[in-house]
């Protein structure tokens, strides 16, 4: 940090500059200070603000005149002049500049959704803010010290020869080198033959290599790695949706696109749904380019945090695999972004700053030329949209790699076939599952429901146990001992009387969760070794690594799951699939819960039949007529899609128009009616313009706060930015009331 005598010499200047500095705080625009001199945008500096001193980032002067216009937030007209202004307390000097494309996608963001740009710039900070850079230093020989005026030890000769005049070494490498001790290389810097001296941090993680292990494709694979390939190489801005039936290799193809950008001297970045994928995934990517990439998510730990942090500013890290938060890594040279599974809803962050994952990682790229690859064996309607009107390009991969064939799908009419009352497995399933068991192959079934039971009501007076906090029963995880909601994480033990009536022993779970599905598979498949695989009992990268080895190396006969067996795992000796509750999900009046439950289930059917062996994948279903279930049986997903598509364009429903939620919270359940009502009484209106609402959210009660919903639905030609900002000033709002926006909303809770 600058401080000490040489910032004090400089307060004798009277020539002080005005600087625009971000900070983490929810402001609408950067705050001016003053400062001795001119520093450039991307310094860190410590500022005062109120009575505390905190981190900021000196931003770009014309940084408003480089958002589109729609986008551009109003600033306040009064300007203070500049012996008002409060002075800046010194530079961080150890910490390199934010690049300006990090900088430009900060206030892009912040613009498009509506949020503090302070806020997103905390995003990208989250590391520095909470301590993880300090000055790091090294040694070199001081030269204007000679040997001969001091008497030596052996210890402190050894560490001197070691040393260089000219390239610093830490003091551990100074301590290997040299085989002394740290304290000897210590009291050689306080006797002033060795000169402290900054160091730049060194990513050990090692360079990936294009050629080590180069891979054996298809004419097919081939034929899209080289299209991909040719993008990379146009070093220009660019979308290639990568579309591949499940098993068809399009790992091993966007790889190639990989390796065409570290051969540019490039940076990548390839974003994941979830964290879980990246075990089988670095595996992949360690055998094909010789070391593993950097990692990044919000379960690693500060010192590993910072290290990627400052490799990925230092360009020493080449290739980074993350969750949507590595978008905020400060990037010099990117040159290619990869959204893998980008129909994921998981890529849409729900707290805090509302944005989605795989939009912006578009608009990142767009930032600094670079190519972006969307990959899915099931995209979304917003993908296909792009791609049909001529933004994004197409590549498609129809087979399965190494001559695999699709599984056979099946539907079970429960209905007809249905298990006896209290049993969620059928005959059919039962005896599919006891048959791949006989064969010596591998079974699996799929519940997308966490807990024992969704439901625990009171058979005396039907009580239905509910969240305090939230409107959502609370659900049984029988294991635990505790009901728990899976909103707020509210937990309590299972009850032994009814909370209402007090009848003793008089709590039923209503319907199946997973671990009434492995409790009920236990009884029927006595011989087989079971594995459940849920985010309750996969807590961690490596508690998800040691369950995949285990199925991979046959120590698992039947495994029984929610949605993270339905990612990109590649189990050869896995055949049959049994979704148990084929129809969950296609409820409720969530616009996408078709299109939803559709990419779900066939990304769950996908895990069967992947190696030499023929896959079978059997549906229960009530509702065996609906179009999700027929596009699932029939494999015919295009014409699905076909069919959601015309059902939205009429009514101009996203992709074909645009969407926007107001969500109103507050403590008070009355004050959220009132300013819900003044909300809709000052709605905007127009041709092209609609407004639902207000109306309870389907979770009423979150977390102690009652909510309520507006809902913004204009044509897609019509920006939603300035229409909402204009309203929200036409209403005055109580301090008592939290006002939530949330461009292109995934989820309607």
């Amino acid at each position: 940090m600058i401080g000490g005598p040489e910032f004090t010499s400089q307060q004798g200047n009277t020539q002080k500059s005005r600087l625009s500095v971000m900070v983490p705080r929810p402001f609408p625009f950067p705050l001016d200070y003053c400062f001795f001199s001119s520093l450039p945008p991307g310094t860190f500096v410590m500022v005062p603000l109120g009575r505390k001193e905190i981190m900021g980032c000196v931003w770009d002067s014309d940084w408003r005149e480089a958002l589109p216009v729609d986008f551009r937030p109003e600033l306040p007209e009064r300007v203070f002049e500049l012996s008002r202004l409060k002075d800046i307390h010194h530079v961080v000097e150890h910490i390199p500049l934010l690049p300006k494309s990090l900088r430009r996608f900060i206030d892009w963001l912040a613009a498009y959704t509506l949020s503090p740009p302070g806020m997103v710039l905390a995003i990208a900070l989250r590391v520095p803010l909470a301590g993880g850079f300090r000055p790091i230093t090294g040694w070199i020989a001081n030269p204007g010290k000679p040997l001969s005026e001091s008497r030596l030890t052996l210890a402190r000769r050894a560490v001197m020869e070691a040393a260089s005049p000219v390239e610093a070494l830490s003091t551990a490498a100074l301590s290997k080198k040299s085989g002394s001790s740290a304290s000897v290389i210590k009291a050689l810097g306080a006797q002033g033959l060795l000169k402290e001296v900054p160091l730049m941090a060194e990513w050990e993680g090692g360079k990936p290599d294009s050629y080590c292990h180069p891979p054996v494709l298809s004419d097919e694979q081939e034929q899209s790695a080289s299209v991909l390939r040719e993008r990379v190489n146009e070093q220009k801005y660019s979308v290639t949706l990568l579309e591949g039936v499940t098993g068809s290799g399009k790992t091993e193809v966007y790889f190639e696109a990989l390796a065409a950008s570290l051969e540019q001297g490039k940076q990548i970045l390839v974003l994941l749904p979830e964290i879980a994928l990246t075990t089988q995934w670095m595996e992949r990517f360690t055998a094909r380019f010789g070391v593993e990439p950097a990692v990044w998510h919000s379960d690693l730990g500060i010192k590993k945090r910072r290290e990627v942090w400052q490799g990925v500013a230092s360009g020493d890290v080449s290739v980074v695999v993350g969750a949507r938060s590595a978008l905020f890594l400060p990037f010099t040279r990117l040159g290619l972004i990869i959204v893998d599974e980008e129909h994921e809803s998981t890529f849409k962050q729900e707290e805090g700053v509302l944005y989605n994952g795989r939009d912006m990682a578009i608009v990142r790229a767009r930032l600094v030329e670079a190519p972006v690859i969307l990959v899915s064996a099931t995209p979304s309607l917003e993908t296909i949209a792009n791609v049909e009107q001529g933004r994004y390009f197409h590549e498609k991969l129809h087979v399965r790699h190494g001559g695999a064939q699709f599984p056979e799908i099946s539907l079970i009419d429960m209905k007809k076939e249905g298990p006896e009352r209290g049993l969620f497995l059928s005959s059919f399933l039962c005896e599919s599952v006891e048959k791949t068991l006989v064969r010596k192959e591998q079974a699996m079934l799929f519940l997308n429901r966490r807990g024992y039971a969704p439901l625990t009501l009171c058979r005396a007076c039907g009580y239905r146990l509910q969240c305090p906090h939230c409107t959502a029963w609370l659900v049984e995880h029988r294991a635990r001992g505790r009901m728990a909601c899976h909103y707020c994480e509210y937990t309590q033990p299972i009850p032994i009387h009814c909370p209402e009536c007090q009848a003793e022993h008089s709590l039923v779970p209503i319907g199946p969760g997973v671990e009434r599905i492995e409790e009920e598979a236990k009884i029927r498949f006595p011989g087989a070794r079971i594995l459940s695989m849920v985010s309750d009992t996969l807590t961690t990268p490596a508690a998800t690594q040691e369950a995949v080895r285990q199925i991979a190396e046959g120590e698992v006969d039947l495994v029984i799951g929610t949605q993270i067996v339905a990612k990109g795992w590649h189990f050869p000796n896995l055949t049959l699939v049994g979704i148990v509750d084929a129809d969950l999900g296609l409820g409720g009046g969530d616009l996408r819960a078709g299109e939803r439950t559709m990419q779900l289930l066939h990304q769950v059917s996908g895990r069967a039949g992947r190696g030499e062996k023929p896959g079978h994948v059997m549906l229960q279903s009530y509702v065996g007529d609906h179009p999700v279930m027929q596009a699932l049986l029939h494999n015919d997903i295009d014409r699905y899609m076909q069919q959601e598509a015309a059902l939205r364009k009429p009514g101009f429903w996203p992709p074909y128009g645009r969407l926007a939620a107001l969500i109103i919270s507050s403590a008070h359940e009355k004050l959220a009616d009132n300013t819900a009502h003044a909300l809709a009484m000052e709605a905007p209106q127009g041709e092209s313009v609609q407004v639902l609402g207000p109306a309870p959210a389907p979770l009423a009660l979150f977390r102690g706060q009652h909510r309520r919903r507006l809902l913004l639905r204009t044509r897609r030609s019509l920006a939603v930015q300035p229409l909402i900002r204009h309203w929200l000033e036409r209403v005055k709002l109580s301090h008592d009331v939290r006002i939530t926006i949330d461009i292109d909303p995934v989820s309607f809770m």
